[in-house]
């Protein structure tokens, strides 16, 4: 029979197990939620190569992606994020959402029309859209601040978006995913392995 003291031992290891449980599935709920938003930012990528392609623009917008940058870095700072890492977490996201424009827009030459759409104004509906889920971006990479710098990130990482992918598979095409894995390639704080 268990003394009190081996109960008590017992009840403490139990507590601090689930308690550390609990904070792993909350981190990783964080993560998951962070990979969810940079793949809608790239579902909306598609809506700013069909409004590129409508207006004859260029994929490259340098003064816009600086405008991002800049207010990324802003609404980091008052987070108390590092405005070096979060400049490069914006940058890998509209690296990868040009690399999506960029996959769409040749597939539209090659096959001499883009796909039946209604027109959306690029400025007044897309960028808001956009700056929507930047916000929310900025909030996620606040929340998830502890487990981005672990050691297992990039793991972590690299199976939230196979699970999204997975989970999402008939309308995620492997483009997204491939763009996907490159959103978040920097998103993790920890040294390079």
């Amino acid at each position: 029979m268990p003394t009190n003291k081996q109960k008590m031992v017992f009840f403490v290891m139990l507590s601090v197990y689930a308690a550390t449980s609990a904070y792993a599935q909350v981190e990783s709920e964080h993560l998951q939620e962070l990979v969810e938003l940079s793949a809608r930012r790239l579902v909306i990528a598609e809506q700013v190569a069909l409004a590129k392609w409508d207006n004859g623009m260029p994929v490259e917008d340098a003064p816009r992606e600086d405008q991002v940058i800049g207010s990324a870095m802003k609404a980091g700072q008052s987070r108390g994020l590092d405005p070096t890492s979060v400049s490069n977490f914006f940058r890998a996201q509209i690296e990868a959402n040009k690399l999506v424009q960029y996959s769409l827009l040749a597939e539209w030459h090659r096959d001499g029309r883009s796909p039946d759409h209604t027109s959306v104004d690029l400025a007044s509906t897309i960028r808001s859209e956009l700056d929507e889920v930047d916000k929310a971006l900025i909030a996620e990479l606040e929340e998830s601040k502890v487990i981005r710098a672990s050691a297992s990130c990039r793991t972590d990482i690299a199976k939230a978006v196979g699970k999204y992918a997975s989970a999402h598979g008939k309308q995620f095409s492997p483009l997204k995913a491939i763009a996907l894995d490159r959103a978040l390639a920097t998103a993790c704080i920890c040294p390079l392995r």
